[in-house]
């Protein structure tokens, strides 16, 4: 299964350096020097990372044969992407890969069914559920541990506790009035 690590930003320096936004949680695992990355556009790649470093809080990526700041910023906005086996799941048991998350059933702790999760979306602040509601209208929910309280993979749902308005619009509304 394929997914999506990291996004390369501006070249840095002019030794063939790229700024990464990163989209993983295992960094020091998906983005170390040697491995060998998909990218998307695929015309950019296989990219083999030849070496990192944290500067002033952005990691610096150096890929094999891009060794100017032209070659780094014709790689601008090119995603990376990991092969990684579906079977392993990451270390941290409150961590999800974006494969486990997708179509799983969203409801409220009141038992409230909200719709179901068609896609996450990662914001440099925060990652979002996009819920498709049975009407076949969206919401985003914000993937925070005030917010998403409870992910059960074997029952293949989350459980929210959505702040007044970001479900229903009544709450929204009538809270204004007021």
């Amino acid at each position: 299964m394929q997914l999506v690590v990291a996004r390369i930003g501006r070249a840095h320096g002019i030794k063939g350096e790229v700024t990464v936004e990163v989209r993983t949680d295992e960094p020091e695992l998906r983005l170390a020097p040697g491995a060998v990355l998909l990218t998307d556009p695929a015309a950019t790649g296989p990219l083999t990372i030849e070496t990192g470093r944290v500067h002033s809080g952005r990691l610096l990526l150096r890929f094999v044969g891009v060794g100017d700041r032209n070659a780094a910023e014709a790689l601008r906005n090119t995603l990376l992407i990991a092969e990684v086996d579906p079977e392993v799941l990451p270390e941290d048991e409150d961590e999800y890969y974006d494969h486990q998350l997708i179509d799983l059933d969203v409801v409220t702790k009141d038992g409230v069914e909200v719709g179901r999760i068609t896609e996450i979306s990662h914001l440099p602040s925060q990652d979002l559920f996009v819920v498709e509601r049975p009407d076949g209208t969206e919401v985003l929910v914000p993937f925070v541990e005030e917010i998403v309280t409870e992910i059960d993979l074997e029952e293949q749902r989350a459980v929210i506790d959505p702040p007044p308005g970001l479900i229903d619009d009544e709450t929204a509304s009538t809270r204004e009035e007021s």
